[in-house]
């Protein structure tokens, strides 16, 4: 029988104790559950704007297709496409009427970014405990629902452009859009961000990402070679109106600029990149500029 000695402790009883979690893990759950907590406001936010707004719901639907429409009645008298000429413009014109409901979408939601600077709301969300990447991804992501109400909404119009519903391949549709819209609502963040006024941003807006808009094939065919060509190639843009393309033609359109591979991952980049500099441009300026 083995005794203990004064000098020597007693044997514990051998029980397992719980392993506990490091202190850098217990400080990460609290800051998550403020960030998830943070997004999921403001997107409800945005979502709560569009819904008490009858008038937008209108605008919605109402406008792209009108838009659509016009064009392809005036410009089906003249428009063909090099090499495919069987193709109408209002097939043509389709994606990117989608892509420009979704450019639409981002400026005028992230132009609220402003006005809620404006009127006080922003100084509130800054003094939140919850990072400002959380409030980007806040942004982006009620956005982002928006435009899929949106699409929901103008895509049965296909048909009338064209397309077949047995034809479609959703999900690339579905999957591009995100993309798209989370790209060029994350840029149009950043922007309306270090923007000093509504009318300031608007301008910006309207040198920059409309013509980005003009020039990615949504209205015309790009050239082959030549300057045009070039901007088109290296405009994101381009490569939403393709990844619906390729949706709407069934997985793979003779009309877009790159295949569906090259495409799904250029596009998967912008909106990665585009993340990462409204995240960064959130973080590096205090968001209200004197």
């Amino acid at each position: 029988m083995i005794e203990s000695s004064p000098l020597t402790p007693p044997l514990a009883p051998n029980h397992a104790t719980p392993a506990r979690p490091s202190r850098p893990a217990r400080a990460l759950r609290p800051r998550l559950a403020r960030d998830l907590a943070l997004i999921g406001a403001l997107a409800h936010r945005d979502l709560l704007r569009l819904m008490k707004d009858p008038g937008r719901w209108l605008g919605l639907v109402l406008q792209p297709l009108l838009l659509w429409a016009l064009m392809g009645s005036g410009m089906g008298q003249v428009f063909s496409v090099p090499g495919l000429p069987e193709v109408d413009y209002h097939r043509f014109f389709f994606p990117g009427l989608l892509v420009m409901v979704a450019l639409f979408t981002a400026i005028f939601a992230t132009m609220a970014v402003i006005e809620d600077r404006d009127h006080g709301f922003l100084q509130q969300v800054l003094v939140a405990p919850a990072s400002r990447t959380a409030m980007v991804l806040g942004k982006v992501t009620g956005v982002t629902l928006i435009a899929l109400v949106q699409l929901a909404l103008v895509l049965p119009a296909a048909p009338l452009a064209g397309f077949h519903f047995g034809d479609i391949a959703f999900l690339p549709v579905i999957a591009g859009y995100t993309l798209g819209v989370i790209g060029m609502t994350s840029l149009a963040f950043a922007l309306a961000w270090v923007s000093r006024t509504t009318a300031g941003y608007h301008a910006v807006m309207g040198v920059l990402l409309i013509p980005l808009w003009l020039v990615s094939g949504s209205v015309f065919p790009l050239p082959h070679d030549g300057a045009l060509s070039v901007v088109g190639r290296i405009d994101p843009i381009t490569y939403a109106v393709d990844a619906l393309r390729h949706g709407l033609d069934g997985g793979h359109s003779a009309l877009a600029t790159t295949g569906p591979g090259l495409t799904f991952a250029l596009l998967g980049a912008f909106a990665v990149l585009a993340l990462v500099l409204a995240s960064f441009v959130a973080r590096r300026n205090p968001g209200c500029p004197a």
